[in-house]
């Protein structure tokens, strides 16, 4: 049974059909209103027998037995457009429809069915989304050459069982198409969770919900994208269709209707993908391997994960599919309106699509960018050059940077009978020159050989093969055309053999061999120059390192000189310089000279001041070089001795972590003992979490990866190192950040090594900070590794509350310690 609508009577008939109050009111309420025209609603009502016909003349009155029946079409209106929403809300059954802003939504929520109007246009297009993103991505388009001017249009299951969308004039814009005589009596369109829309029987409708089983589907949004792949979709390959151009661009951002560019696979031999535009193909991936495309080299990890090519099936068809690494990652791969290949993630983070990857990337990924047998190589300059035995077509246009017309042979292959002998050559075969890392060129033959010799002998037995490569998971490839789209990469790729003449490559062989034997002549009279002049000059060398290195300023190492009194020279003439290397155990350390430092510093100036330490003051500072350091200066007044400078060098110079700062050398001239630090340019953490304005950098993620930090550090010190070390001194100002804000635990000058059965100690000289001591560490001397894991214990609560352990007072309590441990009580005596 149809119903039908008011039309050119108002301005507000258009809309009538979704107005269902309207349309009921007309019906009652005019009683002397004239119809004029009636035209099909798109909905089509469970009704049986004739109500009203399929249009009505001009001039019939609503009145009596007609007022009645369009009073009756009213309320048949009325409980069919409430129909389908007491039903699930991803499926539509045969008679009902999703029109205005109705919309279906998959089971799980993932994505979403209706009509849309992209960004500045009123025209209307039936579509598939992503339903929880805050981005509105349509995925496909069902009406894209067609939309409908108005919202009036519907989707309905049709009488024949046919998806339709179909306008306010019932007429249909878009059809799934689908012969009527294979479709069931009852069908049922389902918007499954991965995104795809399905027409099955309604007996199966049910079970495809609950467990994805699309198997007895006769159509599918799938087997009919346009410009997106899903993850779960299966792209044909079948080499005796011929190319499969699946996916077809916008024709631009907003505009859905089919663009300029396609994207899908050419079968022939080993599949690939390619995007076609108006003018030929635009980009090819090379060609599939069985794990990667061999003309992208970085598909691996999460971007190769998941690519998988299906056996052969009865009507000789493969299938490409896609898996993510990480199913509940949303992922998708769109050809854009500008001809590019992207992989998109969702972030959830910043709530957008990243790019993931993108082809073609680069100006030698466009297809065939150099011209036939010339090869282009993005690190070159330029980047097209012609293949070995090869010259420019067009050497005028090559040297202007235009490389189409490519490069001819030098010499042209003569063969003579089926041995591919070269008859102006002598009688002597053709060879081949070997060129590794590329990839292959187009339009490949594929011919039966088990190994690479086998693979050479086939392309010299057919005279018109320019070149052979063999693969073992593609297997044999020969050229018989030209040499198109071949491009070099600094990493993967393939082997390519260029057939040549013997002359040619004869040529070329004997100049690379007269190259490498001069290369190596000289070489060789170079070094032995070089080796000479060191044992004739020895002994004036020692003096021209120490002018050159007082005068330029320059740090020494001692890893360059090891002579003593070289070094002590360097460091300065006092009994504690002299005999640097001494002081600290014979530690291989570099010692750098005061000079150097001072240069370094300009001079310890307050400008280079970064802050003033327990033991003295820190300077910035930059070496000739351009390396950054840290300078830490014990002043002549601190309480840290000789023994704990010694301890301080030989400790941290045996430590290797991530979470430790790293100490580069150290000075000793007179009675200045400094160590030379590698810079941490956000300084100490008391810096960010005491200051109420730089605090706010620090976010609850930052400062648990500082916390977490701290923690990998301490624990490297207690238990994983080479020794096992207490460092009594733990708290924020020794606590340095690097440029990407992770700490870094410094100032081992209070550390204590601990043997490997030894778990306490005491002293009777308690060095720390109050406020970070452990309790019986302060009042006994007694420390041990609890000693340290209290002070992180404080420091963590600094880090959270963002104040100082002492600085913070209350009514009740003297320090931070004391009001956390009173919470901590009330929470759990409640």
């Amino acid at each position: 049974m149809h119903v039908f609508c008011v039309d050119s009577y108002s301005k507000e008939s258009p809309t009538l059909c979704h107005k269902l109050q309207h349309l009921t009111w007309v019906a009652i309420e005019t009683p002397s209103l004239t119809l004029k025209s009636f035209h099909l609603c798109s909905l089509i009502l469970p009704l049986s027998g004739a109500m009203l016909g399929a249009s009505v003349n001009d001039g019939m009155p609503v009145t009596g037995k007609n007022r009645a029946r369009l009073l009756l079409a009213s309320l048949f209106l009325v409980s069919s457009s409430l129909f389908p929403y007491s039903r699930a809300a991803n499926s539509i059954l045969r008679g009902q429809f999703v029109g205005g802003g109705d919309t279906l939504i998959s089971s799980s929520g993932n994505f979403e069915l209706g009509f849309f109007s992209p960004a500045n246009s009123s025209l209307r297009y039936v579509g598939i989304w992503y339903h929880k993103i805050s981005v509105k991505t349509v995925v496909w388009v069902a009406n894209r050459e067609s939309p409908v001017s108005d919202e009036s249009g519907v989707l309905i299951v049709s009488s024949d069982g046919n998806l339709m969308v179909l306008d306010g004039n019932n007429r249909t814009v878009w059809s799934s198409g689908i012969n009527s005589s294979s479709v069931p009596t009852n069908s049922t369109a389902v918007l499954m969770d991965t995104g795809n829309l399905v027409l099955l029987a309604s007996a199966d409708a049910d079970s495809a919900s609950a467990d994805g089983d699309i198997s007895n589907s006769y159509w599918q949004s799938f087997e009919n994208p346009t410009d997106t792949y899903l993850p779960g979709m299966r792209v044909r390959v079948n080499s005796r269709a011929g190319e499969n151009r699946a996916f077809w661009s916008w024709r631009s951002s907003n505009d859905p209707s089919p663009g300029n560019f396609s994207l899908g696979v050419d079968p022939r031999g080993s599949p690939q993908i390619v995007i076609w535009g108006q003018s030929g193909r635009q980009w090819r991936s090379g060609h599939w391997n069985g794990l990667i495309f061999t003309g992208v080299p970085n598909m691996t990890g999460s971007y190769r994960y998941g690519f998988k090519l299906s056996s052969t099936e009865a009507d000789g068809s493969m299938y490409f599919t896609y898996t993510p690494l990480n199913s509940s990652k949303l992922l998708m791969f769109r050809v854009l309106w500008n001809g590019t290949e992207e992989q998109l993630g969702w972030d959830e983070t910043s709530n957008e699509w990243t790019v993931l990857h993108e082809q073609p990337a680069k100006e030698c990924d466009l297809y065939n960018k150099c011209g036939d047998f010339a090869i282009c190589n993005e690190m070159d300059s330029p980047r097209c050059s012609c293949m070995v035995g090869f010259s420019p077509s067009s050497p005028e246009q090559w040297n202007r940077g235009n490389w189409s017309a490519g490069c001819t042979w030098k010499t042209q292959l003569q063969c003579r009978n089926n041995s591919s002998i070269s008859a102006g050559d002598g009688g002597r075969v053709d060879k081949f020159s070997k060129l590794d890392g590329v990839k292959l060129p187009d339009f490949a033959d594929y011919v039966s050989a088990t190994s690479g010799n086998e693979c050479q002998a086939k392309c010299l037995g057919n005279c018109s093969c320019n070149a052979y490569a063999f693969d073992r998971s593609i297997g044999c490839m020969l050229w018989s055309e030209d040499l198109i789209d071949v491009q070099h990469f600094a990493k993967g790729g393939t082997t390519l053999q260029i057939r040549l003449t013997n002359s040619e490559l004869g040529t070329k062989s004997k100049i690379s061999n007269l190259f490498i034997i001069i290369t190596v002549l000289v070489g060789a009279v170079v070094l032995g120059v070089a080796v000479w002049l060191l044992w004739r000059f020895k002994d004036n060398l020692k003096g021209f390192l120490i002018f050159y290195r007082k005068n330029k300023e320059l740090p020494l190492f001692n890893d360059f000189v090891k002579n003593e009194e070289l070094s002590a020279e360097l460091s300065g003439s006092d009994g504690l310089a002299r005999h640097a290397k001494q002081l600290i155990g014979g530690a291989d350390i570099p010692v750098f000279n005061f000079s150097s430092i001072e240069a370094a510093t300009n001079f310890f100036s307050e400008e280079n001041k970064l802050g003033l330490g327990g033991f003295g003051p820190v300077y910035k500072g930059k070496f000739f070089g351009g390396q950054e350091i840290a300078v830490k200066r014990l002043s002549r007044k601190s309480s840290q001795g000789l023994e704990e400078f010694k301890n301080e060098v030989m400790l941290i110079a045996k430590l290797q972590h991530r979470n430790l700062v790293r100490l580069l050398g150290f000075c000793v001239q007179g009675e200045d003992k400094m160590l030379v630090y590698e810079y941490m340019p956000n300084r100490s953490l008391d810096c960010f979490i005491f200051d109420p304005a730089k605090r706010a950098q620090l976010d609850w993620t930052k400062r648990f990866e500082i916390i977490e930090g701290i923690a990998r550090g301490l624990l490297y010190l207690h238990r994983d190192s080479r020794l096992r070390i207490i460092h009594r001194d733990l708290k924020a100002s020794n606590i340095l950040l690097d440029e990407e804000m992770n700490p870094k635990i410094s100032d081992f000058g209070m550390a204590r090594i601990f043997g490997t059965n030894e778990s306490e100690a005491s002293t009777n000289r308690v060095v720390g900070t109050y406020g970070y001591m452990s309790p019986e560490y302060a009042m006994e001397g007694l420390f041990s590794v609890k000693s340290d894991v209290y002070s992180f214990g404080v420091l963590l609560l600094e880090i959270i509350r963002g104040e100082k352990n002492f600085g913070f007072r209350t009514s009740e309590h003297s320090n931070l310690i004391g009001h956390c441990t009173a919470i901590s009580g009330l929470a759990s005596l409640e």
